[in-house]
């Protein structure tokens, strides 16, 4: 555990003196350049979020291209003011065009931070939702059920209503003093009101009439 500590510590050891290193000589390109101030300062503040932005974009997001783009622009400004303070460039006389590129830095750093920071990056998770709405897309339709018919329970069969024997030869004669007259067989409602009775000894006693 303790040699894993130790080479943790010293790895952020490297990786603190190479980003302090790399700050100075952003900051003397800068001053150089005409950036003094606190502008001189904000200069590797600027490359060095740059980087960071793009290292992130690089670890987390599915497409690389436009990290892999801004990653580059932001090493190789921080090479070439590493490059330059080595002597190869004399900072008492700076030429026109490193003037150029450091007065238009910010416009590149913040075109940049803008881009990584509010695209979102294509997940798996964004292709597995496509492929399910294409699914769903091609699914054929189901074909409806037909609606199920209810079905009808038989009604029970009534019970024969008992009629009495004289009550029936007394419909009799009813029915054919009915037939004399008019001509014509007499029906249930009729026989109901002539004999008096319910509805169901009525229909009980035409039904033997017939």
């Amino acid at each position: 555990m303790r040699v894993h500590l130790g080479r943790v510590d010293a790895v952020l050891v490297q990786a603190l003196i190479a980003a302090a290193l790399s700050f100075a000589h952003l900051h003397d390109v800068a001053m150089a350049a005409g950036q003094d101030g606190w502008k001189a300062w904000a200069y590797p503040i600027s490359v060095d979020l740059l980087l960071v932005a793009a290292w992130r974009r690089l670890r987390s997001g599915t497409t690389k291209a436009a990290a892999w783009c801004w990653f580059v622009i932001a090493l190789v400004a921080s090479l070439g003011a590493n490059v330059a303070t080595a002597g190869l460039l004399d900072l008492d006389d700076v030429p026109a065009w490193l003037r150029i590129l450091v007065a238009g830095w910010p416009a590149v750093a913040f075109l940049g931070g803008t881009l990584l920071a509010h695209s979102a990056p294509k997940t798996d998770t964004d292709d597995i939702g496509a492929e399910v709405i294409e699914d769903q897309e091609y699914e054929p339709e189901a074909t409806p059920a037909p609606p199920v018919q209810p079905t009808i329970e038989a009604l029970p069969e009534r019970p024969p209503v008992p009629v009495p024997a004289a009550l029936v030869d007394h419909a009799r004669k009813v029915a054919a003093e009915h037939r004399t007259r008019t001509g014509t067989p007499i029906d249930t409602p009729t026989l109901r009101a002539r004999l008096g009775v319910p509805a169901p000894m009525a229909e009980a006693i035409a039904a033997q009439l017939a």
